[in-house]
């Protein structure tokens, strides 16, 4: 029922929003790092965050209007609601599985190519529909099948979405301490390898 009723709810259009001050539109992908400090759930998040390779550890799509995002965790491929223009895990945790994390930028991989307006925005919103029409499916826990459909985790979601529009996420990225991953979708390759806004300049 719940997957039904996103799968026809389909944007048209694309929007623009400011997280943490900066900018961000339909189809921008949101990079975290697992973990909040000062509070118990925050630094249990961080130590999950220590299994995945680099620094960031999640990635969210912005899909608006508004600040609503999707992203695929714990629940599953879920839409989620900014309430404000603040990243606030502690206000999102209940939307979103109490996942505790803490902002750490905007990658924005249709930056990377010089596209006529109405194009990026077609491309845009077909990104946005992708995932828009994923939600309801189950976390993906076999991260060597990133091209599977039937689940999903945090970037792959992304990879396929991006798929759609012929741009490839995956540059081949194996981390040393897990050599011959390379098909794994890491949300740290993801942040590497396009262009980003940091929400620091000491994070890049």
């Amino acid at each position: 029922m719940i997957k039904t009723y996103f799968m026809h709810m389909k944007l048209d259009q694309i929007y623009t929003y400011e997280i943490e001050g900066l900018p961000v539109q339909t189809g921008d992908l949101i990079c975290t790092m697992n973990g909040k400090p000062d509070i118990l759930p925050g630094e249990f998040w961080r130590l999950v965050g220590r299994l995945v390779p680099g620094d960031v550890d999640h990635i969210a799509m912005y899909i608006g209007p508004g600040g609503r995002c999707v992203e695929a965790g714990a629940l599953g491929v879920i839409i989620f609601n900014l309430p404000g223009k603040k990243w606030v895990s502690e206000k999102l945790a209940e939307q979103r599985g109490h996942l505790f994390d803490t902002f750490y930028g905007v990658a924005s991989p249709l930056d990377a190519i010089q596209l006529p307006e109405e194009t990026e925005a077609s491309m845009r919103v077909a990104v946005a529909n992708y995932c828009l029409a994923q939600v309801g499916k189950p976390y993906n826990l076999n991260f060597m099948n990133p091209d599977s459909e039937d689940a999903f985790y945090c970037s792959q979601l992304a990879y396929k979405a991006y798929q759609q529009v012929d741009i490839n996420l995956n540059t081949g990225l194996s981390m040393e301490q897990l050599p011959g991953t390379n098909q794994i979708i890491y949300p740290q390759e993801i942040w590497a390898g396009f262009p980003q806004r940091a929400a620091h300049p000491t994070l890049v």
